[in-house]
């Protein structure tokens, strides 16, 4: 496959030298609205082509077949609708879209093309969102009851990327409703119960910072909420809290499942520490298990052995929080990729390039396709619209499953 990555941007560096890496991808293509920018990836990751907008990679590089894109989130929708009407696979950073409408009409474009398209939604592969899912699946915890995810990312560490971007008027982007950027916190939950949200009452708090990013006159949203608590009824009957904060007093993690309930057994987080139990209802002996060793990084569990680590500090670092886990199951990479440690969202970025490059390759399904990345958007957009009527109980639009004709993407040890 050839790929055109658009948006050069701090966040794409390590997937354009992921793709560049992949032993099934024959050339990386780059666009970007910045000359400079394009330059400089062109000469880093020893590209040949490069564009500088979105229109003219898809007007003349007609041979590449795919497009990754990494521009602001708000942007995204119609740049994906742009591509799949173009006969392009595509992969993009969340979220899928901003609106109902978007969503509805990728939704739509690929289940009628067939083209793949497929969300970067780093938090499927976190450790904590792995280890539900695969303990979940067992069976042994029974039916999920309740549980809590987030993301918590203070609009303070954030002031960088969006002025980067975004000019003078960078906080009229800044604004953009929490509940519009809910892909990281609901993906965890929902892909560990596979299940969909179908009611919601959320309530914000009423931003009055002095930095004037959130307030009806101040962003593009008329938004006025720096923070959003969302209880969804999810389609099994259990409940889903959900918090998108960006004012708050909290650096690592930023986005972890503090707790996962089902009727037999339960999982629990407190930043690193995380524990397993069984209950009563299991029928066995009530126990409590450490699950540390396989949800917290390599690095983490080593250091805490050796006893190397100021506890105060190095708990939150870049190096303990962001590392790759003993649960990622890297036997399925390439070998280029299990190589190449990414100290990046959990080393999380490998495996996402990996299903999507396996996907358009097979034409099978990937993980977060078309109708999930919905399932983890669209409940966050009717969020937002439940806390602007203070919390008013709204149902939540479902577009439906993935056609069932359509193959899913099974992941093997990769050979070589």
């Amino acid at each position: 496959m050839k790929i055109g990555i658009v948006g050069m941007g701090a966040f794409s560096d390590d997937f354009v030298k992921l793709f560049t890496l992949h032993p099934d991808v024959e050339e990386v293509v780059v666009a970007d609205l910045d000359e400079t920018r394009v330059q400089k990836a062109m000469e880093k990751h020893h590209i040949k082509r490069g564009y500088t907008s979105y229109e003219e990679l898809l007007e003349k590089a007609d041979d590449v077949d795919s497009i990754a894109i990494f521009t602001q989130r708000h942007l995204h929708g119609p740049m994906i609708v742009k591509a799949l009407k173009a006969g392009k696979h595509v992969y993009s950073a969340v979220p899928i879209g901003c609106t109902l409408e978007e969503i509805e009409e990728i939704v739509k474009l690929a289940g009628e093309t067939r083209q793949i398209y497929m969300m970067g939604e780093t938090c499927y592969y976190y450790p904590c969102a792995i280890y539900c899912r695969e303990k979940y699946a067992t069976g042994e915890m029974g039916k999920f009851v309740y549980g809590e995810s987030q993301y918590y990312h203070d609009i303070c560490e954030m002031y960088g990327d969006y002025q980067r971007s975004g000019g003078e008027r960078w906080r009229r982007v800044a604004g953009i409703p929490p509940m519009f950027y809910p892909t990281h916190s609901i993906s965890m939950l929902f892909s560990a119960i596979n299940e969909h949200a179908v009611k919601v009452s959320c309530m914000g708090y009423r931003d009055n910072h002095e930095d004037d990013i959130f307030g009806e006159d101040k962003n593009n949203w008329a938004n006025p909420f720096s923070n959003e608590t969302a209880i969804f009824q999810m389609s099994g009957g259990g409940i889903a809290r959900i918090n998108e904060f960006r004012r708050v007093g909290i650096n690592k993690p930023s986005s972890y499942i503090t707790c996962f309930y089902g009727e037999k057994g339960a999982y629990e987080c407190s930043i690193t520490n995380h524990s397993y139990q069984r209950g009563i209802a299991s029928g066995e002996e009530p126990y409590v298990e450490d699950v540390g060793p396989l949800v917290n990084t390599i690095d983490y569990n080593e250091d805490l052995k050796n006893g190397t680590m100021d506890m105060s500090k190095d708990p939150i670092s870049i190096k303990y929080i962001q590392g790759p886990a003993k649960i990622q199951d890297y036997s399925r990479l390439p070998k280029s990729f299990r190589e190449t440690v990414s100290r990046n969202h959990y080393n999380s970025h490998p495996f996402l390039v990996d299903d999507f490059v396996r996907a358009v390759k097979t034409g099978k399904l990937p993980p977060n396709n078309a109708w999930e990345s919905a399932r983890y958007m669209i409940p966050g957009l009717i969020a937002h619209e439940s806390a602007l009527r203070g919390g008013e109980l709204l149902d939540v639009p479902d577009l439906g499953d993935a056609p069932v004709d359509w193959e899913k993407l099974t992941f093997e040890p990769y050979e070589e």
